[in-house]
């Protein structure tokens, strides 16, 4: 399409110009150049493969990790006005399955998950699609997630292949060097990069020692009661979300919400929605919450459990003040809290004993077990134990450096900022009262502008929606 990139713009969104890193982004895919996207936080990377998609023909393949996050992305294109657009997911019936794939060529998007993609049946049928672009959503998943926890990310380079090379754009909102440099790795490619800041200068940043556990409780509890919302509290533990959320509910009064992968789809759905739309004033979350989630008035992110690295706290951190008016990012801390995430990275970490009984036997092993389905993977794919054990070595010594990191972080006595940044090979801008509020300064919300009026109400739950008319409504728009 010869029509310029803003008359595009124009005709399809509405916006008269681009946002920091867009404009470039689309400029290399149309010169046919590889890239690699590493754009903030609310930066608006999926327009970027949806204008993409407008001006080309052919069908756009995004990769995408979350079924929730899948599903957002559709309803939200729908409402656009882009119409030829599916997902198919595990929680795709039989029938609806079959009549996408029997129309395949009908669509200019289609969402999979890394997993899906790899099925030997789907991927014979994408063969005979004629792609315009293929997109890795949350690209930096091909490191974070790829060695030890869902490897047919690691399959993603070898199915390009088999796909004949499409364009591809990988998107992430936080990848450093090296983070950039094993994605180009795993899908075989030299990458046009485009990047911007990842700082979010309106966000606040505060992290605050605590004594122990039970004051953590007591200082989060404090914290909520006093802050403006809606905000989002992040949790490594399922459990203890659910449970805090019950806690939160019964001590303020505020609605609150649990969100995690223990929860079924429709219930996740429901929740989204209500936070999406006003009705909840906090959810408490593990980080199956926040991918794709666009809304721009979260006031704060609260870490109540230590981020295992830098990028994981990037992320989920810049979901506050995607509006651009003041937000807060507190993480809270109490002495020992890195054994959690020293204990969860090596959760499904087979041991080298295991690895060994594996290889020489693996019909004696059930394949219930997560490390078991790993190593299982490993096997049918013909990396050696060997092979297997030096890799799980070297994701154990790359997730400690991480680590250290984030604790250099946390230990910060003069600028947070400062030290975030640096971990992504950048410089803040100069300190000042409005910039972060390292472990021996307190924290002054009214002096931010988000200490929330005692008149200032949590939403009504009997001003709630009725559900069964929304979700009636939703389908009714995609039709």
């Amino acid at each position: 399409m010869a029509e310029p990139l803003t008359t595009s713009l124009q005709a399809v969104f509405g916006y008269s110009q681009f946002r920091a890193g867009q404009a470039a982004a689309l400029t290399a895919l149309e010169r046919g150049q590889d890239t690699l996207a590493v754009l903030p936080t609310g930066a608006g990377k999926t327009l970027i493969y949806q204008l993409y998609g407008y001006r080309h023909a052919g069908c756009v393949l995004i990769v995408s990790p979350l079924l929730a996050l899948m599903t957002d992305q559709v309803n939200r294109m729908r409402l656009a006005g882009f119409r030829r657009v599916a997902a198919i997911t595990s929680l795709t019936s039989f029938g609806e399955r079959q009549t996408i794939l029997n129309h395949l060529d009908r669509y200019q998007f289609l969402f999979l998950s890394p997993e899906m993609l790899a099925q030997p049946a789907m991927l014979a049928r994408l063969q005979q699609l004629t792609l315009s672009l293929l997109v890795v959503d949350e690209a930096h998943c091909i490191v974070q997630w790829g060695p030890d926890f869902r490897p047919d990310y690691l399959l993603l380079g070898a199915i390009r292949e088999k796909l004949e090379r499409p364009l591809i754009l990988m998107l992430t909102a936080t990848a450093d060097q090296a983070t950039q440099g094993e994605i180009a790795k795993q899908l075989r490619t030299t990458p046009t990069v485009v990047t911007e800041s990842i700082n979010r200068p309106n966000i606040f940043l505060d992290v605050e020692h605590v004594a122990n556990q039970a004051a953590k409780r007591e200082r989060l509890l404090t914290l909520v009661t006093q802050l403006v919302f809606p905000g989002v509290i992040y949790f490594s533990s399922k459990q203890l979300a659910s449970e805090t959320a019950q806690w939160l509910r019964d001590q303020t009064g505020l609605t609150v919400a649990a969100y995690h992968a223990g929860l079924s789809s429709e219930d996740r759905f429901k929740i989204q929605q209500q936070f999406m739309q006003g009705d909840l004033a906090i959810i408490c979350a593990t980080s199956a919450f926040g991918m794709g989630i666009d809304k721009n008035d979260v006031r704060y992110v609260i870490h109540y459990h230590l981020p295992a690295d830098l990028g994981s706290y990037a992320q989920e951190m810049g979901r506050a003040g995607r509006d651009g008016q003041p937000s807060l990012a507190v993480l809270l801390y109490a002495p020992g809290d890195e054994r959690l995430p020293l204990t969860l990275n090596q959760a499904n970490r087979p041991d080298d004993a295991t690895i060994q009984r594996f290889y020489a036997h693996p019909q004696a092993f059930s394949q219930d077990d997560p490390g078991v389905a790993l190593l299982t993977f490993y096997q049918q794919h013909g990396i050696s134990a060997s092979a297997v054990q030096a890799l799980f070595e070297r994701r154990e010594r790359e997730r400690a450096r991480a680590l250290d990191q984030m604790l250099a972080y946390v230990h910060e006595q003069r600028c947070l900022r400062t030290s975030w940044l640096a971990a992504f090979n950048e410089s803040a801008p100069t300190h000042d009262q409005q910039c972060c509020a390292p472990a021996s300064v307190p924290l002054d919300l009214a002096a931010l502008g988000l200490q929330r009026k005692p008149q200032a109400q949590s939403p009504s739950a009997a001003a709630q929606p009725d559900w069964l008319t929304q979700l009636r409504q939703l389908f009714l728009s995609n039709n």
